[in-house]
């Protein structure tokens, strides 16, 4: 096989669409015959601290690229954040603050290099270049496009259609995404489905600018552990990078059975056909061989094992885990050393919110030890006790 030809199919595994294909053998032979890598950008915008493995999806295809010998551009829309990615949403975004960009950023380096070789990776912000443009360059990039074309969008069409608000700064994301691929002079811009419309308008001021056009391509999207809705920490349905260990095996342990084989494809490097196999033959033994991959490209295989073993005692055996961990509640927050149940769980962090404390209990998903709370007016003494809520999170609290 010759090596535009092993590039181009490893390029296009797991893609939705390769725009032009035709434009991407012309670029991987020039960077063969010139021996100059291809330039290849992917922007996340920092609205949230944690990366999700949904976001994998693409990254692994960076890494791809990456290992093929191209240039990965990992940009960070530290500007167009405070704008907001109208994509797939059927309102106005939130504008963040400097502030809240600052703090989500802070780890995202980290979590990346789970999967990207970040010393190979450049990465680049785009308020570098996009908080001192000129009015004058924005008329130049706004010059490049119509207002029906901007409507053409999905998601503005139908908020238009139905009478919802389209704000003007919204129309001007997908023309600053555009513009980083200019400031980049990017070869290839690759990003989950849902941006097909702002990848296109890159490749539109591209040409308006005078440079060659970058090569389009998108990748599906991760149904979340709902089943339902794309991956998202909005939709409470991901499965956090951050995640330890455990929780991450378990959450993957807990996905339907009709989700093992695109996680498996877009997230391992698993043999699909006899994964495919080994979920007829038996699913749960398919979804711990699958759980245990992904956990391990993330931590270790020793970590996956472990987690597994945690898994099966907990679940299998009906134990209580290998390690549960100790949970300080000052005895001033509860007011004493006997507390209501909602504010033990709720300060002990085992909920999110006192609501959701209520709600877990009155599913009998909260149990201290091993015995279930039905009364949500119940008063305890929780020192040393072990509170289990849903199935995967336990803490034994301590007052101090």
């Amino acid at each position: 096989m010759k090596e535009v030809d092993r590039q181009i199919e490893i390029i296009k595994r797991n893609t939705v669409d390769v725009i032009e294909e035709f434009e991407l053998r012309k670029k991987i032979e020039r960077s063969i015959s010139s021996g100059k890598p291809m330039r290849v950008k992917y922007g996340i915008d920092p609205t949230s601290p944690e990366i999700h493995i949904g976001h994998m999806v693409v990254i692994k295809k960076l890494r791809e690229f990456q290992d093929l010998g191209h240039k990965v551009f990992f940009l960070i829309g530290d500007f167009t954040a405070r704008i907001g990615d109208p994509t797939g949403r059927n309102e106005t975004r939130p504008i963040l603050s400097r502030e809240e960009i600052k703090k989500n950023l802070v780890t995202y380096v980290e979590q990346v290099s789970k999967v990207l070789d970040v010393d190979k990776a450049e990465f680049v912000y785009n308020g570098n270049w996009l908080s001192i443009i000129s009015l004058e360059e924005f008329i130049k990039i706004a010059s490049c496009f119509t207002i029906a074309q901007i409507l053409e969008r999905d998601d503005f069409s139908a908020r238009y259609k139905s009478g919802k608000a389209i704000y003007f700064h919204e129309f001007m994301y997908p023309l600053l995404q555009g513009y980083d691929s200019v400031v980049l002079e990017s070869d290839i811009e690759i990003g989950a489905t849902e941006q097909k419309f702002n990848l296109l308008a890159g490749r539109t001021l591209q040409e308006s600018f005078g440079q060659e056009k970058q090569v389009v391509i998108t990748m599906p999207i991760l149904v979340g552990t709902d089943g339902k809705m794309k991956m998202s920490k909005t939709y409470r349905n991901h499965i956090p990078v951050t995640a330890t260990p455990q929780d991450m095996f378990g959450k993957i342990m807990s996905i339907q059975d009709d989700l093992m084989e695109s996680y498996a494809a877009l997230l391992t490097d698993l043999d699909i056909e006899k994964f495919r196999k080994e979920i007829k033959k038996n699913p749960r033994q398919a979804k711990a061989l699958l759980a245990r991959n992904i956990v391990g490209q993330f931590f270790s295989e020793t970590e996956a094992e472990m987690a597994e073993e945690n898994f099966d005692r907990v679940f299998k055996d009906k134990k209580l885990p290998d390690q549960v961990p100790e949970i300080k509640i000052p005895e001033s927050r509860l007011g004493g050393k006997k507390a209501g149940i909602v504010d033990i769980l709720f300060f002990s962090g085992l909920v999110s919110s006192k609501s959701e404390a209520k709600r877990m209990i009155s599913q009998n998903a909260v149990k201290v030890d091993g015995e279930i709370i039905k009364d949500i007016n119940v008063q305890i003494e929780p020192d040393g006790k072990i509170f289990k809520v849903g199935k995967r999170k336990f803490g034994r609290v301590r007052i101090v």
